[in-house]
């Protein structure tokens, strides 16, 4: 990319530091500058169209220009722009959000925590264990349980929760008590022979094993999304969620959600949990919150996780955590107008139907001989990219495929991310059927033409 004296491009790359970016490639390259958005579309400097397959991060739910998102946070800015919620003081905006989202809830939920990302959510999830554990007199209580490939943040603690290499490597993580379990991922993890119900079984056996080996009176909670996103949109298999809860139950362990990506309609239902069945003492929200309009997020919990916490912090005298913006008034109000929103307009059972249409139709490239696998549910899928469809490989180095198929999307008007080799497919929620059609006509169309490029690399 040929990059102007003092563009926006080459004062980016003077500049910034972006995330999940090579910043050596990234000073040769250089950005792609968005500068506007439509319904499920973005704009370019230069004016050219993106169809936003990602929903910016697996968030915009409402589309990159709805105005009433925008409305809502100028009444609020005009009325009271910031108050936070320290030491017992409050607005409107957060005790109706509060009260919105445990009608919501999809198991009871008794109290709401406010904080700004996915990342300080998961943290504060963390923290509040080790608090409620010291209140419980069980001061060894303190190891969590998470899965490989799993994604809950990056902040240090929820970085440790997290479950892929790159997210730890240099960076000295995982900290100490957070262990890992196997993923519920059946295309790649699953024996020869075996069926799903039978890996769910081994799965839920290798999580007691775990608890029994470190000891069940040291092991606090369990973490898990209800569809993995970030770690290639991974799908659980069938009965695999009934056999974790069995397992969590038996050992009085605490069961945490995360549905920051699933939340608020991505799988066709409110909430993920609603979809697999899953009862969780606390579940973390952010994103599709306010379709990412403000940086937002929160923690609900349920009584059981609530109760101890609430006495320690009577004992102490203070609960000695919290953010400045936690509880925003600007993103508690921008959050209630998304909600209100996606009920009046019935998005949900929107994604519900046009999720169905979406993963039908991705399903038919399953035959093409670069896919090894289409998963998803709802709206939100991910097509694995292989190279060796009997051994399910792909290239010597992970993410090879994946690579020149996000590269080549984008270049045909499609922005998309690669998870190593898995092309993940997460539209906004308010896309119509025909839009589907076109965004699969066009990777079925980069299927094709990369071919040549993809026979060129060394197969695993």
């Amino acid at each position: 990319m040929t990059m102007l004296p003092n563009s926006q491009e080459a004062r980016d790359v003077a500049y910034q530091l972006h995330p999940y970016t090579n910043a050596r490639t990234h000073q040769q390259n250089g950005p792609l500058v968005i500068e506007r958005g439509e319904g499920p579309y973005v704009f370019d400097a230069a004016g050219k169209r993106y169809f936003e397959a990602m929903a910016g991060l697996w968030s915009v739910g409402l589309g990159f220009n709805e105005k009433r998102l925008v409305e809502a946070a100028y009444r609020q800015m005009q009325a009271l722009p910031f108050y936070h919620v320290f030491s017992a003081k409050s607005h409107g905006p957060s005790i109706d959000l509060a009260e919105k989202l445990v009608a919501l809830a999809p198991v009871p939920m008794s109290k709401v925590f406010f904080t700004n990302s996915g990342s300080e959510a998961n943290d504060t999830v963390l923290k509040l264990i080790a608090y409620r554990s010291n209140a419980l007199g069980q001061p060894q209580r303190k190891k969590v349980i998470s899965r490989i490939r799993a994604y809950h943040g990056v902040t240090i603690a929820s970085a440790s929760l997290t479950g892929l290499p790159n997210n730890h490597r240099s960076f000295d993580l995982p900290l100490p008590n957070i262990l890992h379990t196997g993923s519920p991922h059946f295309y790649k993890d699953g024996q020869p022979g075996e069926s799903e119900e039978a890996f769910a079984t081994r799965r839920a056996e290798e999580l007691e094993a775990l608890i029994v080996r470190e000891g069940p009176d040291t092991i606090a909670a369990f973490f898990g999304e209800p569809v993995m996103g970030a770690g290639g949109v991974i799908v659980p298999p069938a009965t695999y969620w009934d056999k974790i809860q069995q397992v969590l139950k038996k050992y009085d362990i605490l069961l945490v959600a995360d549905e920051v990506i699933c939340g608020f309609g991505r799988t066709g239902k409110m909430f993920g949990c609603d979809t697999y069945n899953i009862k969780p003492d606390a579940i973390v929200v952010s994103k599709q919150i306010t379709s990412s309009y403000f940086p937002f997020s929160a923690v609900l919990m349920n009584d059981r996780m609530f109760e101890p916490i609430a006495d320690e912090s009577n004992k102490i005298g203070v609960l000695g955590h919290g953010y400045t913006a936690g509880g925003h008034p600007v993103g508690a109000a921008v959050a209630l107008e998304n909600l209100k929103i996606i009920e009046e307009r019935g998005l949900v059972a929107h994604a519900a139907e046009t999720g169905a249409h979406m993963q039908a139709r991705l399903r038919e490239l399953s035959g093409h001989p670069l896919v090894g696998e289409v998963r998803g549910v709802g709206m939100i899928a991910a097509i694995e990219l292989v190279l060796d469809k009997q051994r399910k490989t792909a290239a010597s180095t992970p993410g090879g495929v994946g690579g020149i198929a996000a590269r080549m999307l984008q270049e045909r008007g499609v922005i998309s991310r690669n998870m190593l080799d898995a092309i993940a497919i997460c539209p906004p929620l308010i896309v119509t059927k025909g839009q589907i059609d076109e965004l699969v006509g066009t990777i079925a169309g980069v299927l094709d033409d990369m071919k040549g490029e993809a026979a060129k690399l060394t197969p695993a």
